[in-house]
C-alpha cells in the first residue's frame, strides 16, 4: 500500500511539473533558474547564522571559563 501512495505523489508531481512547463513556456528556465537560486541564497544566509551563533557561543564559553 505504501507504494502505491508513493506512487501517486510522484504522480502528481509530474502533472503539477508538466502544467507548469506548459504555463511558463519560454520563461521557464527563467523562473527555475530564480527558484533555485532565492532558495540557495535563503540556505547559505541560514547557515551563516547558525555558524555564527556557534563561533558566538564559543567565544562567550572561551571567555567565561578564563574569569
Amino acid at each position: 500500500m505504501k507504494a502505491f501512495w508513493n506512487f501517486l505523489g510522484l504522480l502528481a508531481i509530474m502533472i503539477l511539473s508538466l502544467f507548469l512547463a506548459v504555463i511558463t513556456g519560454d520563461y521557464g528556465p527563467w523562473y527555475f533558474a530564480w527558484l533555485v537560486g532565492t532558495t540557495m541564497i535563503v540556505l547559505i544566509a541560514a547557515a551563516g547564522a547558525v555558524m555564527f551563533e556557534k563561533q558566538e557561543e564559543e567565544r562567550q564559553g572561551k571567555k567565561g571559563s578564563n574569569h
